[in-house]
């Protein structure tokens, strides 16, 4: 069982166990009062358990980060005065920097019912950062886009619902512009791509997209048009293969540089646990990989026989790497992202890397989802990435942070906008409960569309991480 398993089971059985004792509660308090009066707050309750407590947070609010850096990383000297961030005399921080600056963030008692917000302002791009409720532990802002307000001295950090307390820190970390090289992301997903990477992959001097999986399964939707459970896996598989060669498109990618492997969704790791062994699609009956890859610019090794295996995908991992030559690979990070599906990615990437005539100069990693954190980045479409949960400190982390300007992120909601996973609409009772976050706790909703990938990936940021 995976460690984002062990945490959900954890945090079911606690919420069956707070069941049980509220539902002991209310029934004393029918006994002792009015046979109504249970049912008025067991109402209450649950509404307020939705708009205040229905947040999957997996550690508590007041526990520290705890971020290692690389050695020597530029540290330069910074304090508070006031609600100014302040840098010693002549020090010039570098525009493309990324910047973290590690504070105490301590929620008011507000910021238990809204969600606590650093806000930077002083020059023309001012960001809101948001942190968990309650917060009350040491955090990591991401200053970066802010070097030259910060250099003039005119960067002022205010807390809503929070106060900054202690002595801040901040590390500078300076990074090529990978902008300007040959720019491979690898997808397990359609979407992936986009969600991790849209403004980095649409700005390089050159871009390839290579997409590990149909992403065929779970196809309710289509099911609701009136194809049975495997029509709707093929529908949903063909549509999702068409959107990774389609989409990149719209940021400029040529289509003979987008490549759909067709694997089947959730079934990497048993391809990997048995390299030689097909493993067929889930709901699709189909164990030929070939029927999603009939867009595919060129062959590929595994078209010879279409066989659904580790092998399989290793080779067409290096006859892709061979025949596109990328100088930065872009991919899941797997000590942060632990869908099955991205671990297994990275793993194919750096087995298939090994022994290979060509490397990679740099490999950056991304986090489309956490552990222990289902809500983050945290805050509204727009705004600023702060730096996420981590609390094993032994494990060194290096930011890569790209800017991304207003127009850029429409450009990318517009791309998410295409991929035919974030169309269909949210079940009720998660439209209800943004609903009452909305009305009681402030939430906003994004402008640019109701699957919450479009508030968590639209943002001032993108945030990943140098291997």
């Amino acid at each position: 069982m995976s460690r984002k398993q062990q945490l959900l089971k954890r945090h079911r059985r606690n919420k069956r166990i707070g069941l049980l004792i509220t539902l002991a509660l209310l029934i004393g308090v029918g006994v002792l009062l009015a046979w109504w009066v249970p049912l008025v707050l067991a109402v209450l309750a649950w509404v307020a358990h939705e708009a205040w407590f229905a947040d999957h947070l997996f550690y508590s609010p007041k526990d520290d980060y705890h971020y290692s850096f690389p050695p020597y990383t530029p540290q330069p000297k910074v304090r508070l005065d006031g609600d100014r961030l302040l840098l010693d005399e002549g020090v010039i921080l570098a525009d493309d920097t990324t910047l973290v600056l590690a504070v105490q963030v301590k929620s008011t008692w507000l910021g238990r019912f809204f969600d606590p917000v650093v806000e930077l302002a002083g020059g023309d791009q001012p960001d809101r950062q948001v942190f968990e409720r309650g917060v009350s532990g040491l955090r990591y802002l991401n200053l970066s886009g802010q070097a030259q307000v910060l250099s003039a001295g005119q960067l002022r950090v205010r807390g809503h619902f929070c106060r900054l307390a202690g002595e801040p820190l901040l590390w500078s970390i300076e990074q090529p512009d990978y902008r300007q090289q040959r720019v491979m992301v690898i997808a397990p997903h359609a979407d992936d791509a986009e969600l991790a990477a849209f403004g980095l992959y649409s700005q390089a001097a050159e871009t390839w997209i290579v997409t590990l999986t149909a992403g065929e399964i779970e196809a309710e939707h289509y099911q609701a048009m009136g194809l049975d459970k495997v029509e709707a896996s093929r529908l949903k598989g063909r549509l999702r293969a068409w959107d990774s060669i389609a989409v990149p498109r719209w940021a400029g990618v040529p289509e003979a540089h987008c490549v759909q492997l067709g694997y089947f969704c959730l079934q990497l790791p048993a391809m990997q646990a048995a390299p030689q062994q097909p493993v067929a699609s889930r709901e699709a009956e189909l164990g030929d990989i070939r029927a999603f890859r009939r867009l595919n610019p060129f062959a590929l090794p595994g078209d010879l026989d279409g066989l659904p295996t580790w092998n399989n995908l290793l080779a067409d991992l290096r006859a892709v790497l061979l025949k596109a030559r990328p100088e930065v690979i872009v991919l899941p990070h797997s000590s942060l992202d632990p869908h099955p599906d991205h671990i297994c990615a990275q793993q194919a990437v750096l087995e298939a890397l090994q022994g290979l005539e060509w490397q990679p100069s740099v490999l950056l990693g991304y986090a489309n989802h956490l552990h222990d954190n289902d809500r983050w980045p945290m805050g509204d479409s727009g705004a600023g990435i702060a730096l996420p949960p981590v609390f094993d400190g032994t494990q060194v982390l290096q930011p890569y942070c790209l800017s991304l300007s207003l127009e850029q992120q429409r450009d990318k909601a517009m791309a998410l906008g295409m991929m035919h996973d974030l169309q269909p609409r949210a079940p009720f009772k998660r439209r209800l409960r943004r609903g009452l976050q909305r009305w009681l706790a402030g939430r906003r909703a994004s402008p640019y569309g109701e699957n919450e990938f479009f508030r968590k990936a639209v943002r001032r940021h993108e945030l990943l991480w140098r291997l």
